[in-house]
């Protein structure tokens, strides 16, 4: 199947961009990676770098969601399905040679404090798939309250510990997330349940 140019650029974009963040990642770059010219990435992208890399983002976002929602779907009950992320993102960080760490984390924190259009897309996506474990929760029946708390717990920790995994160059500190945010989901099911 074959990919059209603005797509090339938009996946060169987004794996530049997880691997080396947005200020390290140049245009010319972006453009011999995607195997197209600068005056086509301009062509796409009037905006320049800022517009390639929101672009990019917005895709590594919907990447993601993908494996996460697939991992959610993976177990029926929400404390396995969040170990189940933690296994998929180690095994695949591991895969990657410790490069493929979050798609959104290098350009959140290059820009923090920020007003862009690059800060707004991390934004999205976390909050995204923050949704994602929320609505897995509500389907097992949490509160919309504990839901939506323990969905920005997730995330929050899965970030962390992706980047400190990508840091060590092990895929312990996922494995400890993964158990220990499943214990946490497991104490919340337990003060849910009805008394005998």
């Amino acid at each position: 199947m074959q990919t059209s140019t603005r797509d090339r650029i938009v996946v060169a974009a987004a794996r530049l961009l997880q691997r080396q963040g947005y200020v390290g990642t140049g245009i010319k770059q972006i453009a011999q990676e995607s195997q197209a010219t600068l005056g086509s990435v301009y062509h796409f992208f009037p905006g320049g770098k800022e517009a390639v890399a929101v672009a990019a983002i917005r895709h590594s976002s919907a990447e993601f969601a993908t494996l996460l929602r697939q991992a959610l779907d993976s177990e029926d009950d929400p404390a396995d399905a969040v170990s189940a992320c933690t296994l998929r993102l180690a095994v695949e960080l591991r895969e990657s040679g410790w490069i493929d760490g979050c798609p959104v984390t290098a350009a959140a924190l290059e820009t923090l404090g920020t007003d862009s259009e690059i800060q707004q897309a991390c934004a999205d996506a976390l909050r995204d798939w923050e949704g994602l474990v929320r609505d897995k929760l509500l389907r097992c029946g949490w509160s919309s309250e504990d839901a939506g708390e323990l969905a920005v717990t997730v995330i929050s920790a899965l970030e962390g510990a992706e980047v400190t995994a990508q840091v060590n160059r092990s895929e312990e500190p996922l494995h400890v997330t993964g158990r220990q945010l499943a214990r946490l989901v497991r104490s919340y099911a337990i003060e849910a349940a009805p008394a005998a």
